[in-house]
């Protein structure tokens, strides 16, 4: 019988709280840490061995997206909570590494794969490359993606390399472009949209994102590659890194993401759904960022399911 008292002992670790913006860092702390008992997370707060951008916080102190969290040494049981990332998903993510030297990792992501565990998840990437690398204490999430968005996805294998990050996404040095399938006729003349966003929970507790007046400002850039009657193939270039601001720049211009169940309408998605379109229709196709003192791209190839789903749309115009 295996050994059910036996843990998982981590080392210090930075991160940034990103897509947490607005949670509590008690609750946090809760789901970085599995295993790990409420008071000795409080016990952590009070001590001050938890620091947020250098700093003591109290427990019910709300993060906001570019903090930067201090997580001490913690050691958690694994009996009884989650079993290790399956042998498929590491096959599949380690035959999916674009690059990696010895601070970065850029990974072409699949959709429908979470970037980290929780909320019902296990397993994200993030917890799958710490089992493929078990001696790397360093190894965490430079940006996020969302669960359905599939592309570049960029992770740091130490400290250092997490902070030089952190700053070349803030800075806006690093470069991303997208390949998105909308619906309807985008308009060729329409190629920034401005507005600003605002994240909100629903009553019934999912996240969503809106655009609120004094909401944070976001910009992104729009080209079209080919467009048709019931949807359009266009590339999205962000200059900002808001949470959802692809998709909901897209709503809000009147063209959703096909295949987008937070922010397209039932009718769109029936649509879809109709001609066997089954996935959100947004990859992260590119990456441009720093890498050993020069800019470097790093490209993810489009998914069969997304070129599948475009001949479809097209296929449909001419039925």
């Amino acid at each position: 019988m295996p050994d059910t008292t036996a843990g998982q002992t981590r080392g210090v670790r930075q991160v940034e709280a990103g897509d947490a913006e607005g949670q509590r860092i008690d609750n946090f702390l809760l789901g970085e840490m599995a295993g790990v008992p409420r008071s000795r997370v409080y016990g952590m707060l009070r001590k001050g061995e938890v620091r947020v951008n250098g700093g003591r916080i109290k427990p019910d102190y709300r993060l906001k997206a570019a903090d930067i969290v201090r997580i001490p040494p913690w050691h958690g049981r694994v009996a009884g909570q989650v079993a290790p990332p399956s042998r498929g998903l590491l096959e599949e993510l380690a035959g999916r590494i674009l690059y990696q030297d010895a601070g970065v990792i850029v990974v072409d992501k699949p959709a429908g794969t979470a970037v980290h565990g929780g909320s019902g998840i296990e397993h994200g990437v993030i917890e799958a490359f710490r089992a493929l690398f078990p001696d790397e204490q360093g190894l965490e999430l430079a940006h996020r993606l969302d669960r359905d968005t599939s592309g570049c996805l960029v992770l740091a294998r130490n400290r250092r390399a997490l902070l030089e990050l952190h700053t070349a996404f803030r800075d806006a040095v690093v470069a991303k472009t997208y390949d998105v399938l909308v619906y309807g006729a985008w308009p060729k003349k329409l190629r920034t949209v401005r507005a600003h966003l605002e994240k909100f929970v629903t009553k019934t507790g999912e996240r969503r994102v809106r655009v609120q007046p004094d909401g944070k400002a976001a910009r992104t850039e729009f080209t079209v590659v080919e467009s048709g009657e019931r949807a359009s193939w266009i590339k999205a270039h962000p200059h900002t890194g808001r949470t959802h601001q692809i998709r909901v720049h897209s709503q809000v211009s009147g063209h959703p993401v096909v295949g987008d169940e937070k922010y397209a309408s039932a009718e769109q998605l029936a649509q879809s759904r109709a001609l066997g379109v089954r996935r959100l229709c947004l990859h992260a196709s590119s990456v441009m960022l720093p890498v050993e003192g020069r800019m470097r791209r790093f490209d993810a190839p489009l998914p069969d399911d997304f070129t599948d789903a475009w001949q479809r749309l097209r296929d449909s115009d001419r039925s």
